[in-house]
């Protein structure tokens, strides 16, 4: 095992303290710290959000899962499932109906009261919020753990965090190059150094020109991107150019004097699932390109 490869999976037995069973009691520990024991494999699972269903997906558990959130489009076998509302107006009374017996949430998205009310009346919620590589590998073993597929789940895990090792032993020693990732086009949004996006442009060699703003997902100026003056922008938009297109008006830029405007494929980056080493995978290319048109 490469010293890389040991130090990501020693990140994740850190970060996923699946507790010594109680009994035959299935355990996790949550993305709020709380331990989550089930008594038997859950077998009917609803997902609030679309990172959370491929997750449980990739873990082993996609039969089990009996509804997920809107915008849950991938696996296919996601897409048509039925839906709960998204995280802004969840159908309660829908999820009741449909009697899961594990709730699978998003910190960053789904409402804690809507959760607590879940949890008054008896239904299990795991709460998930993967920051990086680590984070998703342990995400997917707590939900095989969870649903009675750990040793899928594992081997998964470790299959995916040893891309992210290949990568990062590939890329270790590459030539630095600034980048402008754009979020959204108005207002104008990128990353901050937190952000798995953030992490996977590091992992290439990129270095994230608005890595020290505080905000995960902070809003910048034209200004601001012009004065940093990136070697290249990189965006997944809403699948096509336009908003790379858009930055031509300032020929001055790096970016767009070297023509290192790159579109990487929507969802692969903007998810924290393991398609995000497919998208590492991608945007590594396009900065190797950047480099090469020095």
């Amino acid at each position: 095992m490469s010293t890389a490869l040991a130090r990501i999976t020693g990140l994740v037995l850190l970060l996923l303290p699946l507790a010594a069973l109680a009994g035959t009691h299935l355990c996790a520990t949550d993305a709020l710290s709380r331990q989550l024991c089930l008594q038997a494999p859950a077998g009917r699972v609803i997902s609030l959000s679309p990172g959370t269903t491929e997750l449980l997906f990739s873990a082993g558990a996609g039969a089990a899962v009996v509804a997920v959130s809107a915008w849950s489009d991938y696996p296919p076998e996601a897409a048509r499932l039925p839906r709960v509302g998204d995280s802004n107006r969840l159908d309660l009374e829908r999820i009741l109906a449909l009697r899961p017996d594990l709730v699978v949430a998003w910190s960053d998205g789904n409402s804690r009261t809507q959760m607590d009310r879940l949890e008054a009346l008896g239904i299990p919620v795991f709460w998930l919020a993967p920051r990086d590589f680590g984070d998703i590998a342990a995400a997917v073993v707590a939900l095989g753990r969870l649903t009675g597929h750990e040793a899928r789940a594992q081997a998964q895990a470790e299959e995916f965090l040893a891309g992210i090792a290949a990568l990062q032993a590939r890329y270790a020693d590459a030539a630095p190059v600034r980048v402008f990732y754009q979020v959204w086009d108005r207002p104008l949004m990128t990353v901050n150094g937190e952000e798995l996006i953030s992490k996977a442009i590091a992992l290439c060699g990129g270095r994230n020109i608005f890595a020290s703003l505080p905000r995960l997902v902070p809003r910048v100026t034209e200004e601001a991107v012009l004065a940093a003056d990136p070697e290249a922008i990189v965006t997944s938009g809403q699948g096509d150019s336009r908003w790379l297109d858009d930055w031509r008006r300032f020929p001055e830029l790096t970016a767009v004097a070297r023509n290192n405007l790159f579109l990487v494929t929507p969802s692969l980056l903007q998810r924290p699932t393991f398609r995000v080493l497919e998208g590492s995978r991608e945007l590594c290319l396009r900065l190797e390109q950047a480099r090469d048109s020095r």
